[in-house]
């Protein structure tokens, strides 16, 4: 499946961006998602993850109560909406795919997923 990532932007602290993963190439509903931000110097950082059926989500513990993920399986499309964002959150995001065999299951790892978009990059300014 290849991914595409779209939505990122520049805002101020404090305000919102949604950004989008659309997916193609691939049966959608049969992979899990996930959402991931790189800073420059540092590793890859797990945001959030997605089930296939959509009924399961889990969040990095800095961003619960401000970020949600939502899928579409009928359109092949993950979101990532971003409220209260912060400073810190400024990073380039990615979205990821891994082909998942039950359709609660989750993926918090990097290294689980086989499949990532080229990533958005998402400026919060003070």
């Amino acid at each position: 499946v290849q991914l595409q990532a779209s939505g990122g932007g520049l805002v101020q602290a404090g305000g919102s961006l949604r950004l989008s993963c659309a997916a193609s190439g691939g049966t959608f509903s049969s992979y899990a998602m996930g959402w991931f931000r790189q800073t420059p110097g540092k590793e890859r950082e797990f945001v959030g993850a997605i089930s296939r059926s959509g009924g399961n989500t889990y969040y990095l513990d800095s961003v619960k109560g401000r970020f949600t993920i939502s899928r579409d399986n009928a359109k092949n499309t993950v979101n990532l909406q971003m409220n209260s964002l912060k400073p810190e959150d400024t990073a380039v995001y990615s979205c990821a795919a891994v082909w998942a065999a039950y359709t609660d299951t989750i993926y918090v790892r990097k290294n689980d997923y086989k499949n990532w978009g080229q990533g958005t990059l998402v400026t919060v300014s003070s």
